[in-house]
């Protein structure tokens, strides 16, 4: 059976664990850890675990996601129209759940450039790089009764706005009613090509890459360099840890997640790489990587003249958007990917709404929720989730549902569980609202002016819905009622988010946002 534990949801009550230890367990006090693909004599368990869990954060196959809505529009689509999915991805599985629970019967085509069915990404740098699951371990859950044609190991190649129509590597067309673009984002390649050539340079965004990299690791090397300090270079540093493997990390900004959460938060996570004997080289970047006769990469040099030897070397340097087959088709496209309206519309490139045509997930660039004109890309399991699921309800109705869900998302590193809420990279103050930085486990509440835009929970996570609906209903900055565990005046003192100005996001060192 295939499982999936929805950590946006998740506060670490451990019921499961409680009800089924052997698929699921916890590090410390909150930090989940899961069988994403646990033996068949474990179901009866695994479904009380899913019913037993208070925010119902457990998905099985054979359920659906989410409750069929209610409403329809006169442009509601008919039993005889089409559509398609350009993205086997979490967010292009959400949407066929979507309309199949919303009683969508038409033809649903799902086209995927990789060869596996839709998966989860999240463990890749956690489950299978300690081995506690296997790269083609970790399918998402579905619905049994999809009704899907599946047309996976096809890459899109071009949009045909006049004729509906997706144009496809091999020369197929596959006609649509509406569609729904949702090809994500692949990992930023080092831009030394010669050198990200190299045996041994690896990144980590598919279960390729997953499985390629965990052979790498099972060998033993002597050290790991991983260069770039966001979630996922972060937590491969922490999996090599765990391996008891050497790790250096090399990342250009102040601290690990500095850009992501702030000064205030990325020390605390620094101290914590370093207390458990990571090699972080702060405010550093490769300037080149040197190999033997036969191509593989032996060692590194950094900006401050130092070298270190490396057997492994893993690229964590950020994301770029799926989005070249889209040049020419009259969809606009951007820094940030696909832009989009708030009902996940895509525009065409002088802004007017095309409306048979939807995008979700990372690739989507759509309106900030202040209302303020900014435009915004949101690389997060949970964001995928929910703009997915209004993409299907406006697909299958016809209908003008916003997306607006204020995300939500998380990392397991370290024996720590970091989960967010809101976008405190927007933030210019910070405040430590609950717990301690002292004692690893707080809450840091950002703030923009007099409002509350973010938090960040280290170990804390079940205030993370408290602050969800501060920040939906425009709660004051900095927040009251805070209960720091008998903090210093530092702890009380609201600061400025950052001491530095952020790195430039476009550079070669530029680090992702999110979990693979």
């Amino acid at each position: 059976m295939r499982i999936a534990v929805d950590m946006t949801r998740c506060q670490s009550y451990a019921q499961c664990a409680f009800l089924a230890p052997d698929v699921f367990r916890f590090e410390g006090e909150e930090a989940l850890v899961y069988d994403p693909d646990p033996s068949e004599e474990f179901r009866a368990r695994i479904e009380q675990s899913a019913a037993a869990c208070p925010v119902q954060a457990i998905r099985l196959d054979g359920e659906h996601r989410r409750p069929a809505p209610e409403a329809s529009a006169p442009t509601a689509l008919t039993a005889t129209d089409r559509v398609v999915v350009v993205g086997a991805s979490l967010a292009g599985l959400t949407a066929v759940e979507t309309l199949r629970s919303g009683g969508f019967t038409g033809l649903v085509t799902v086209i995927g450039d990789e060869p596996d069915e839709p998966y989860d990404r999240p463990p890749l740098s956690k489950q299978v790089l300690l081995g506690t699951a296997g790269a083609r371990g970790t399918r998402l859950p579905r619905a049994s009764d999809l009704d899907v044609e599946w047309r996976l190991g096809e890459a899109a190649t071009g949009l045909d706005l006049r004729a509906r129509t997706v144009l496809l590597a091999d020369g197929g067309r596959v006609p649509y009613d509406r569609v729904l673009i949702a090809t994500g984002t692949r990992a930023r390649p080092w831009p030394v090509a010669r050198d990200a050539g190299l045996d041994g340079v690896h990144t980590l965004r598919t279960a390729d890459d997953a499985e390629r990299l965990r052979a790498r690791l099972v060998a033993r090397p002597r050290r790991v360099l991983v260069i770039g300090g966001g979630f996922t270079g972060s937590e491969i540093a922490s999996a090599c840890r765990r391996l008891d493997i050497p790790v250096t990390l090399v990342d250009r900004g102040r601290a690990p997640l500095a850009r992501a959460l702030g000064d205030t938060v990325a020390d605390v996570l620094a101290d914590v790489q370093r207390e458990h004997g990571v090699d972080l080289r702060s405010s550093t970047t490769v300037t080149s990587l040197r190999a033997d006769a036969r191509g593989t990469v032996t060692a590194a040099t950094f900006s401050d003249g130092s070298e270190v030897d490396v057997d492994v070397v893993v690229v964590a340097i950020g994301a770029l958007r799926n989005t070249e087959w889209l040049s020419g088709s009259g969809v606009a496209v951007g820094p940030l990917g696909v832009d989009c309206d708030a009902s996940c519309r895509a525009l065409g490139p002088d802004g007017t709404v095309l409306d048979d045509v939807f995008v979700a997930g990372d690739v989507a660039a759509f309106p900030h929720p202040s209302g303020d004109g900014r435009r915004v890309s949101v690389e997060h399991w949970g964001n995928a989730v929910s703009q997915a699921s209004v993409a299907a309800d406006n697909i299958r109705t016809g209908g003008q549902a916003r997306h607006d869900e204020v995300p939500v998302f998380w990392s397991n590193q370290f024996g720590h569980v970091i989960k967010s809420v809101g976008m405190p990279e927007a933030a210019d103050s910070v405040v430590i609202a609950q717990g301690s930085t002292a004692r690893r486990a707080f809450v840091a509440v950002y703030g923009t002016g007099d409002r509350v835009v973010g938090a960040t929970a280290l170990d804390h996570v079940k205030w993370v819905e408290h602050y969800r609906r501060q920040i939906g209903e425009g709660a004051s900055f900095p927040p009251e009622g805070r209960t720091v565990d008998d903090p210093p005046d530092a702890e009380r003192t609201v600061r400025p988010r950052s001491r530095i100005t952020r790195p430039d996001t476009s550079a070669q060192h530029s680090d992702e946002r999110t979990t693979p």
